[in-house]
């Protein structure tokens, strides 16, 4: 059916003059919903918008009762309207009352109609509001007109989105610019402040309403035609690499590409009257808003790819022959970087010295971006759902590294609240510099080594910045995690001098390669394993591929000529391993004095405790190697047999449990019988609290992130190692199935006056 404009493709025409008219926002919704009313034959158009309390508002209407505009409200999932809303689909009924969601608003005088028609008003996969249309005569709305109600909403989005139109009467501001606030997880800690500058900028639609839509339809083809080529190009020459993608990913793109009902959708939308750009941005909205109320996490993943192929094919349709290779910008000052997800190497791209915090859709705290962002003293929270959807470039942000959560368009309260944790954490941060060359030892004398934990060059100012006694663990597998393929010897060996170097005499233990498990390097083929944690990773791979250890043990060693140099081999789970290990070491060392190579003047041989057999093997291996170090991240998942990866679980045991420190205490005591150091390298080190605990345990050595070294040192300075072992062995050898001992060494340290930094 066809109204007096003329249908659909008319009503696109009328609505771009309406566009243009010099009125206000609300005087131009109110226009708006006067013309589809009368293009559509419909009694009634309405619009409501998605406030700020996640109510759903009347903004405009003909057709319904007026006095009833900025009065009328309900919930997201209320009725039909908060039905569309909640479902981002389409909802077009012949008879309205008779379905179960139907919702009976006195005021708006609506119980006389029957049919309706309502559609979301998206933006990035998210719901702004709903525009609606309703007729007292039962009918079905055609396609054609859904499509052209569906392309009007897109308009309505952006005049939602840009914060010109006012609140109602209750002064609520609608969703474009409202303030946001999510939760995800803490990635690095500290506090960002800054605006949004995102990764992959997303192209702005500012043209909706096509002049020519023949003309549109050859602009897609052609974007479509370059943007299929560049993928197969890069795929044909194998230079992957050059596109910052690897070839699994392209051939994904390669496929959605191509995909036929895709490329539909896109030209059935550029019929409809509009623009090539908004064609793009109106399918991927619709499917992003589908997918993104998907639980299957391999669909969820579908919907990362599609977004990044539109992205692109937006960027083809603004600047041809460019759509592959998004460069990173010249960042302003302050900046917040938002993405779906990054590389380690991305990170580094850009000037650290703007950059304030880093916002991910994805990322876990052990991944290698995550680690980058430590190194680099980045604020950093990941998992936070449709973080580019939320967000748009420029707007104020503040990330908070500590609890996992950020701010989008604070308030003034928040921004003020945030500035006062801010100085408050650089007062802090003064205190804890003021330490660097006060000696790291408890108030009764006993000496106790803070150490780095580091992975790449960029750690390494951080050993003079802290005062750390050198680097506990280096972790050797992120130059390999950041490489686009397998470094060769002298890169290998150029970096540990380097590391050597910058460490000017401090210890340096060098942890061997360490990948598998959730650490995949993308050029190395990788068997699908049911338990990756527990499978092909750490020592079992370089002891099963031979060469690659070799090829590393002869890069650390020539860079140790003439120096003393420590190696630790992790994932050891029995003896014979470390002797396999160690026979590469000598088989090395042998060819280098063979040859008249400069060989170290020391080399001291360790592993790391983490696999529980090596528990019971502890006098055997303690005569053996000359170190050990722990590993307590990965002891404890072991121990419990929890995933700690897992959100479900990774909560439930509590490192300061009696069975793992019965545990840590069983590896300290046998190691100082047998009078070899210990260190202790996991997470647990860089907590204050638990830092005295492992003092009372009788640790001696912790590695940590170079933001823990201070408040760790403010602490134990205070504290007596003495009154701490008097107090923990006991504590520990109670047998009473507590869960864990948090509260009891809580209320000790308290009670000796000791302050634990947040």
């Amino acid at each position: 059916m066809r109204g007096q404009y003329g249908g659909p493709r008319v009503l696109l025409r009328r609505l771009r003059e309406v566009m243009a008219e010099p009125v206000t926002a609300q005087e131009r919704l109110d226009r708006i919903v006067v013309l589809i009313a009368a293009n559509m034959v419909a009694e009634v158009c309405s619009v409501y918008v998605l406030r700020v309390d996640g109510d759903l508002e009347l903004y405009a209407t003909e057709g319904l009762n007026r006095e009833a505009v900025h009065r009328t409200t309900m919930h997201k999932g209320e009725g039909l309207v908060g039905l569309v809303a909640d479902e981002a689909e389409p909802v077009n009924l012949s008879d309205a009352q008779a379905h179960p969601a139907f919702a009976y608003k006195p005021e708006t005088g609506e119980e006389i109609y029957h049919s309706f028609l309502g559609v979301p008003i998206l933006r990035s996969g998210n719901t702004l509001g709903v525009l609606v249309v309703q007729n007292k005569s039962h009918r079905t709305y055609s396609d054609e007109e859904i499509e052209a109600l569906q392309t009007t909403a897109m308009v309505i989005a952006e005049m939602v989105a840009s914060g010109e139109l006012s609140g109602g009467g209750d002064g609520l501001e609608p969703v474009g610019r409202r303030p946001a606030h999510a939760f995800g997880a803490a990635l690095s800690e500290g506090i960002g402040l800054g605006h949004v500058v995102l990764h992959e900028p997303r192209v702005v639609v500012k043209t909706f309403i096509a002049e020519d839509s023949g003309a549109e339809l050859k602009r897609l083809d052609a974007a479509l035609a370059n943007l299929r080529a560049s993928i197969d190009v890069l795929l044909d020459e194998g230079d992957v690499a050059r596109a910052g993608e690897h070839r699994d990913v392209l051939e994904t793109f390669r496929m959605f590409a191509n995909d036929r009902g895709w490329g539909r959708r896109l030209h059935e939308a550029v019929q409809t009257g509009i623009t090539a750009e908004a064609a793009v941005e109106r399918v991927q909205s619709d499917t992003r808003a589908r997918m993104q109320r998907q639980t299957d996490p391999y669909l969820r993943e579908r919907l990362h790819d599609l977004d990044d192929l539109a992205n692109r094919l937006l960027r083809e349709l603004v600047s041809p022959g460019k759509g592959m290779t998004p460069m990173v910008m010249e960042l302003p000052d302050s900046a917040i970087l938002v993405a779906r997800s990054m590389g380690p190497a991305a990170l580094l791209d850009y000037d650290r010295t703007k950059l304030r915090g880093l916002v991910l859709e994805e990322g876990s705290a052990s991944s290698h971006v995550a680690i980058v962002a430590r190194a680099l003293g980045i604020a950093s929270v990941g998992q936070i759902e449709n973080a580019t959807g939320l967000v748009e470039p420029g707007d104020a942000v503040i990330v908070d590294g500590v609890s996992g959560e950020i701010h989008v368009r604070p308030t003034v309260d928040v921004e003020r609240a945030y500035a006062d944790k801010v100085r408050f954490r650089a007062r802090r941060q003064e205190q804890y510099r003021a330490l660097r060359d006060a000696p790291s030892a408890t108030r009764d004398g006993a000496k106790v080594q803070l150490m780095l934990n580091a992975g790449l060059l960029v750690d390494l100012p951080h050993i003079a910045e802290t005062g750390a006694a050198g680097v506990g663990l280096f972790r050797t597998e992120l130059q390999f995690m950041i490489a686009a393929s397998m470094p060769k010897t002298a890169a290998q060996q150029k970096l540990y001098r380097a590391v050597m170097d910058a460490a000017d005499e401090k210890p340096v233990t060098f942890r061997t390669l360490d990948v598998g498990g959730d650490k995949i390097l993308p050029y190395m083929h990788n068997e699908p394993e049911e338990n990756p944690a527990l499978g092909w990773r750490a020592i079992r791979l370089g002891l099963d591929r031979p060469a690659l250890l070799r090829t590393q043990v002869r890069a650390l060693l020539n860079a140790g000529g003439g120096r003393d140099l420590r190696i630790m081999f992790p994932m050891v789970a029995c003896v014979s391993e470390f002797d396999d290990a160690r026979d590469i070491v000598s088989r090395e060392l042998a060819r280098l004095k063979k040859h008249e190579h400069p060989v170290p003047s020391s080399i001291a041989l360790g592993v790391m405790i983490e696999v529980p057999s090596l528990l019971f093997q502890l006098d055997e291996i303690l005569s053996k190697v000359d170190f050990v170090s722990v590993g307590s991240n990965d002891l404890l998942q072991f121990l419990f047999a929890v995933d700690r990866g897992n959100a479900r679980v990774s909560g439930r045991f509590d490192s300061l449990s009696p069975a793992f420190l019965r545990t840590l205490a069983r590896i300290s005591d046998r190691a100082k019988e047998a009078g070899k150091p210990v260190t202790l390298c996991g997470e647990m080190g860089s907590k204050p609290l638990e830092a005295l605990t492992l003092i009372g345990l009788g640790y001696r050595s912790l590695s940590m992130s170079p933001a823990s070294i201070g408040p760790v040192k403010a602490v134990l300075v205070e504290a007596d190692a003495a009154e701490l072992e008097a107090f923990v062995r006991p504590l520990i050898a109670r047998s009473d199935g507590g869960a864990s001992l948090r509260g009891e060494l809580e209320a000790f340290v308290s009670g000796r006056g000791l302050q634990i930094a947040p």
